[in-house]
């Protein structure tokens, strides 16, 4: 029996395979839990359909990363730290602070976790940081920390 698969089956295949196995392992085993599906001409129309649908979405997705990603790049962030007497900053600029201040600058909402610190900031000048928007997508962001 042919079946294309809805999720991993560790020894057979991934998602989206159409596999040929026993009628006894598809029925009683892999459709019965729901990681297949009986692949017939309507299935597997469907199965493609659907991906098609996912590819022109996740497209469009990046497309949209992209254009954000030059928007951010285009113009500096400024971040205003307490400094102390020896010229370094009390505390240091954590991704959570910087997220929060790409929201205020371009009105964009950015995970904490996809901005990428080499090292913490702990002084003033103009940082080059990377930031994670998605699909595979990295924007170059100017950070310019300044002393108040």
């Amino acid at each position: 029996m042919k079946v294309l698969l809805t999720e991993n089956v560790k020894g057979l295949g991934k998602a989206g395979d159409v596999c040929d196995v026993k009628d006894g392992y598809a029925m009683n085993f892999l459709i019965a839990k729901n990681l297949a599906l009986q692949a017939t001409n309507e299935i597997l129309a469907r199965y493609k359909a659907q991906q098609r649908k996912k590819a022109e979405v996740e497209a469009a997705q990046k497309a949209e990363y992209e254009a954000l990603a030059k928007k951010l790049a285009a113009e500096s962030v400024v971040c205003h730290a307490k400094v102390g007497n020896n010229g370094m900053l009390q505390g240091a600029i954590t991704k959570e602070h910087i997220a929060e201040l790409i929201h205020k600058a371009h009105n964009v909402m950015i995970d904490k976790k996809g901005i990428e610190l080499s090292n913490p900031i702990k002084s003033t000048g103009l940082y080059d940081l990377e930031v994670k928007l998605g699909l595979g997508v990295k924007a170059t962001i100017k950070l310019d920390v300044q002393g108040e």
